[in-house]
């Protein structure tokens, strides 16, 4: 007979933390270190909310960028490629807006795209929509937004 201990495998553990009782020893330090690891200093949304965020900015990007392709006329044809440029933008960064919960910091990293994207994006919207230049100082924040947003997945 073996005098192997298989007291950590209970039904009520997940595979994660059969593992981590046999590494640590006992469940009640696993729930020790979730409580470390947990410490934030200010609160944050959850998340998982991201994927309905991103789920909301897919919509708009996609009924934008179908607005833009069939029914904006321009006088000025320039603006209907501003009009490109925003809803190219867009749809990119909500695609990336997607993965935000998996990153290491998800709220800064969805909040700096949505920064982004509003930002941006909005802003080639509504000079494009009303041909006008004037909110055009705004777009280089938004562009700031989403080097910003990718600079974070660094850290």
């Amino acid at each position: 007979m073996s005098d192997t201990n298989f007291s950590w495998i209970r039904p009520d553990n997940t595979p994660l933390e059969a593992l981590l009782t046999l590494r640590l020893g006992s469940k009640a330090s696993l729930r020790g270190r979730r409580k470390e690891t947990r410490r934030q200093l200010a609160p944050t949304m959850d998340p998982r909310m991201w994927h309905k965020v991103a789920a909301i900015s897919g919509v708009a990007a996609i009924g934008l960028g179908t607005y833009g392709a069939h029914g904006f006329r321009p006088k000025n044809p320039s603006y209907k490629e501003v009009w490109r440029t925003a809803s190219l933008y867009h749809l990119v960064h909500t695609a990336a807006l997607v993965g935000a919960p998996i990153t290491k910091h998800p709220n800064i990293f969805g909040g700096l795209l949505t920064t982004g994207i509003v930002g941006f994006s909005g802003t080639c919207y509504t000079v494009a929509y009303l041909e006008d230049r004037k909110i055009s100082f705004i777009a280089p924040y938004g562009g700031f937004a989403f080097l910003a947003a990718w600079a974070s997945l660094l850290f």
